[in-house]
């Protein structure tokens, strides 16, 4: 088995020192294998992941420190090995990105700018402002980090199922809403004249025949949850790890809120004096405000983060923009792995049996709230933000609640820190 590095600090990264001589000398961190701080005669440093790719071996440049901290190289580092165990060579797709920049400033329009275009020319036909951001955020989010700076000419049926498959089964709405907004932005880069040919992104006798009909598709399984056994453990080993993808996925288990809520959330949307989250209606999927009270416990995590000058984002990734949603996938699967690895049984969910989720959390949340405490199962709903009678919700949300639910929240942070409280919270076993 290779030798696995002792996992150095910032301080000891800060340390290091080139011997002497006149070659670059390599110096294992340790905390994601095959990392180095390269350090050149002259001083200079840079990150470096030294990695198997199918036979051959790279050495991927991660960047020069101190711009990139030691935590926001492992992130880096463990963002290319996800790609890479996914079939990805990032140095050749970090080739072709660069390829189709360089081809969308010489010529032709990108998928970017022509949402952007099209966005504009559609103005009179939304209702209203929000109905314009839903249409952004979803193409933001799903469409553009694929297809982005490709030009509109050279997209193909093959890359609009690139997007839509990986969430065609999971979120058939979303995905449905996605290629027809797709569709309407390649029809307008048509008609504008910057392609030319049938939209790839049409339905009828195209997808139609590669996808299954979204009322075919079957109901999204529940996502796989942590057990109320498991939960203070595993919250435990989460505050151990470093980087900005951990600490969201910390936020995102005290709220109980969504892994697209934490990490599209930016500092203006937080009081930290008032321990307040007010996450606008346009983030919400309900398209309704939320506000989410912060337990002492959240307070804390918020004001340990740094907060990056020109960059509103609570959570930025190493490259200044969001955090995906595979980042946080990606420190639970790790998390459970890594449990297994030390001799535990993981982290599974009860009944599927499968290694819980991010989301899942948000179900962990609802069991603790039903099965450990005295709360109203409506106002474990409401912290949740979903959709509940209309005769309760009249009650329950003339005020939401927030200073009762503060105190919900506060419990819910104490359990997941393994202390059992009295009063509202029932003690089990």
């Amino acid at each position: 088995m290779p030798k696995i590095a002792e996992e150095l600090t910032a301080l000891d990264v800060k340390r290091l020192a080139h011997p002497g001589g006149k070659r670059n000398i390599l110096f294992p961190v340790g905390g994601v294998t095959g990392l180095y701080l390269q350090v050149t005669p002259k001083n200079g440093r840079s990150w470096v992941l030294r990695v198997m790719v199918g036979k051959l071996r790279r050495d991927i440049g991660l960047g020069g420190f101190p711009a990139v901290t030691l935590s926001q190289a492992r992130d880096k580092a463990r963002e290319a090995r996800d790609k890479i165990e996914r079939g990805i060579d990032p140095v050749e797709e970090r080739k072709a990105v660069k390829a189709a920049l360089i081809a969308a400033q010489r010529r032709g329009l990108t998928f970017a700018d022509a949402v952007d275009r099209a966005l504009a020319a559609k103005l009179d036909a939304f209702k209203n402002p929000k109905h314009r951001q839903q249409w952004e955020n979803t193409l933001a989010t799903y469409a553009t980090p694929d297809l982005g700076k490709m030009l509109v000419q050279d997209i193909t049926t093959q890359d609009v199922l690139r997007v839509l498959q990986p969430i065609w089964a999971s979120k058939t709405e979303t995905a449905s809403r996605l290629r027809g907004r797709i569709e309407a932005v390649l029809s307008w880069a048509t008609v504008a004249g910057h392609r030319t040919g049938d939209n790839p992104a049409r339905w009828a006798g195209n997808l139609k025949e590669l996808l299954p009909a979204p009322s075919k598709v079957a109901k999204e399984e529940n996502q796989p949850a942590l057990t109320l056994e498991d939960a203070p453990r595993w919250f435990a080993s989460l505050q151990k790890l470093e980087g900005f993808g951990s600490r969201a996925l910390e936020l995102a288990a005290l709220t109980a809120t969504r892994s697209q809520e934490v990490r599209g959330a930016v500092w203006e949307e937080i009081d930290l004096d008032q321990a307040l989250w007010i996450i606008p209606g346009v983030r919400m999927k309900k398209e309704r405000e939320h506000r989410v009270p912060l337990s002492p416990r959240a307070v804390e995590l918020l004001r340990a983060l740094p907060k990056l000058e020109g960059n509103p984002l609570v959570f930025p990734a190493a490259r200044g923009g969001q955090l995906s949603d595979m980042t946080l996938s990606a420190t639970m699967k790790r998390m459970h792995e890594s449990d297994i690895s030390q001799g535990g049984a993981g982290y599974l969910d009860r009944v599927s049996k499968r290694p819980a989720v991010p989301h899942g959390l948000r179900s962990t949340f609802r069991d603790w709230a039903a099965e450990m405490t005295t709360y109203p199962g409506e106002m474990a709903e409401v912290a949740l933000a979903h959709k509940i009678s209309n005769a309760v919700e009249a009650s329950y949300r003339r005020g939401d609640m927030i200073e009762k639910r503060r105190r919900m929240m506060a419990d819910w942070a104490d359990f997941m820190g393994g202390k059992v409280k009295t009063g509202n919270v029932v003690r089990i076993g």
